[in-house]
C-alpha cells in the first residue's frame, strides 16, 4: 500500500483543487487497480480520470479533468525496490568499505527503476508476470547489463549459476518492440577479445530494438576481492580496435554505429574521441559514454564575458579529466578579473585506479586543497554529492568543507556553462 500513498499534492494544481490530500491511498484510476507510480502514469493519460482513493476507513472517487501541459500535481511515495541477488565479480557496491551511508549499499535489479531512471538490470530478477507487464504497458526503453552473450561466462561474471539465457530474454522483449540499451562491463581476460566480438555481433542482430550498446571498463577499487584486474592501456587499445571494426560495419549498414565506448577507454589508451555527432542522441551518457566529448564541444562554443568583478576561484577534478579541465580553465582565465586554479584530486579512499570525479570523497578533496590556496571560493562539481543533497560519499558536507577551507563553497553543474555560471554568480557577491 506504501507505493500508492500520496506523499505530496502541489498547491493550486488540479488534484489540490479537486480536494485530494497527502496521505490518501490511490486504489484505482478509471477502474484500473494501481500498484505503483508506473500504473499511475500509464492510466492517467486520459483527459478525464476518475481516481478511487482510500482516506482513513472510507473510500471516495474524485474526477479530474486534466488540462493540456498541466500536471495533476500528485506525487506518490516510492515503491520498495527489488534488490539484486547476483554476486557479480566486479560489483562496485561489494567493493565499498564499511561505515558509509546505508543507501550506498543498495544493489537494485528492478525493471521499474530501469524504466524510470535508466538503472541497469540483468533480467535475472524478473518474473513472467513482470515481463508480461513490461510488454503490455510498453515500459521502454530498458537498460540491460548483458556483459556477454556467452551464457557460461555470463553466469560466472554474475555469480549466478541460474542466470537465464540472455539471448532468449532479449528475443522475447525485442520481438514485442521493447527497446533496449545494453551495457558490457569489460573484465580483461574474461569477456574481451573474441568474446567481446561475439557479444557485439549477437546484440547487433536485435537492432533497432537493441538501440545502443555501451562498452565500459570494470570499476575496481582498492577494496576489491577476487581476481578481476583493471583495464590497462594495452587492454584499452585492443578494445578500441575491436569496437572500431563493428562501429564502421554498423554505420555502413544502418547509418548508426550502435556500439559506443566509455570515455575511459580513450583516456587510458591515449586515443582521440570519435566526433560528437557519432554519439547520436547520447543514450548512455550517464554511463560515462560521451561525457567528455560533450564537455569539449560545449567549452568550444561557450561565449565568455570580457570582464568580471575580481575573483579568485578554485575547482577540482579526478585524474582522468584533469587535462581537459586545465585546458578549459586556461580559456576562462582570459576573463579579466578572474583567477581560476585547478586541483587534481587523487582518490585515496577507493584507490588510485578510480580516477573519475564523481567518486571523489570530501576528505580526499580537503587533503588536496587545504593550505594550498587563498581563493575566495571553491566550485564543487555536483556529481560528487549525493543526489539532492550537500553531502559527499564519506558524509562530509559542503558546510564542513567551507569551515575547513575558510572560503565559500558552491556546488555547480559539471559543465562549461555550469562552471561559468558559478564563477559569474560568485563574482557578483
Amino acid at each position: 500500500m506504501h507505493a500508492r500513498t500520496i506523499s505530496h499534492i502541489h498547491e493550486g494544481a488540479i488534484a489540490d483543487k479537486a480536494g485530494l490530500k497527502k496521505g490518501d491511498i490511490l486504489l484505482s484510476i478509471n477502474g484500473n487497480p494501481l500498484r505503483d507510480i508506473i500504473d499511475y502514469m500509464y492510466y492517467s493519460r486520459d483527459d478525464i480520470i476518475d481516481l478511487k482513493i482510500q482516506r482513513g476507513q472510507n473510500t471516495h472517487v474524485f474526477r479530474l479533468k486534466q488540462e493540456e501541459r498541466a500536471s495533476p500535481g500528485i506525487e506518490l511515495k516510492p515503491f520498495r525496490t527489488k534488490t539484486c541477488r547476483n554476486k557479480c565479480i566486479f560489483c562496485f557496491v561489494s567493493q565499498l568499505p564499511r561505515g558509509m551511508r546505508k543507501t550506498l549499499y543498495l544493489k537494485d535489479d528492478d525493471y521499474r527503476m530501469s524504466f524510470l531512471f535508466g538503472n541497469y538490470i540483468t533480467l535475472t530478477n524478473i518474473s513472467a508476470k513482470e515481463k508480461k507487464r513490461i510488454i503490455a504497458q510498453k515500459l521502454s526503453p530498458l537498460y540491460v547489463s548483458v556483459h556477454t552473450t556467452n551464457n557460461d561466462i555470463r553466469k560466472k561474471m554474475l555469480g549466478n549459476p541460474k542466470a537465464p539465457d540472455i539471448l532468449k530474454e532479449l528475443q522475447e522483449l525485442t520481438s514485442n518492440k521493447i527497446r533496449i540499451h545494453a551495457q558490457v562491463v569489460v573484465c580483461p581476460g574474461l569477456n574481451d577479445g573474441e568474446e567481446l566480438s561475439g557479444t557485439i555481433k549477437d546484440l547487433q542482430k536485435f537492432y533497432p530494438y537493441v538501440a545502443s550498446v555501451a562498452v565500459v571498463p570494470a570499476g575496481l577499487t582498492k577494496h576489491k576481492k577476487g581476481g578481476v584486474r583493471p583495464v590497462e592501456k594495452d587492454d584499452a587499445v585492443k578494445v578500441i580496435e575491436t569496437v572500431r571494426k563493428f562501429r564502421q560495419r554498423c554505420k555502413r549498414r544502418h547509418g548508426d554505429p550502435i556500439v559506443h565506448l566509455a570515455d575511459e577507454f580513450y583516456l587510458r589508451a591515449g586515443a582521440p574521441f570519435p566526433p560528437l555527432k557519432e554519439y547520436g542522441d547520447l543514450p548512455q551518457i550517464e554511463n560515462g559514454v560521451g561525457l567528455i566529448p560533450v564537455f569539449l564541444h560545449c567549452a568550444k562554443k561557450l561565449k565568455l564575458p570580457k570582464k568580471i568583478a575580481p575573483l579568485k576561484a578554485v575547482v577540482f577534478t579526478g585524474a582522468s579529466f584533469m587535462p581537459h579541465l586545465e585546458e578549459f580553465a586556461e580559456k576562462l582565465n582570459s576573463i579579466e578579473g578572474l583567477s581560476l586554479d585547478v586541483f587534481k584530486v587523487e582518490n585515496k579512499f577507493f584507490g588510485p585506479s578510480v580516477t573519475v570525479t564523481g567518486l571523489l570523497t570530501g576528505k580526499d578533496i580537503l587533503k588536496t586543497i587545504v593550505g594550498k590556496t587563498k581563493a575566495d571560493c571553491l566550485l564543487v562539481p555536483d556529481i560528487t554529492l549525493r543526489e539532492g543533497s550537500d553531502v559527499f560519499l564519506d558524509n562530509v558536507s559542503l558546510k564542513d568543507m567551507q569551515e575547513s577551507l575558510g572560503m565559500r563553497v558552491r556546488a555547480v553543474e559539471p559543465t562549461p556553462e555550469g562552471i561559468l555560471r558559478g564563477i559569474t554568480d560568485e563574482s557578483k557577491r
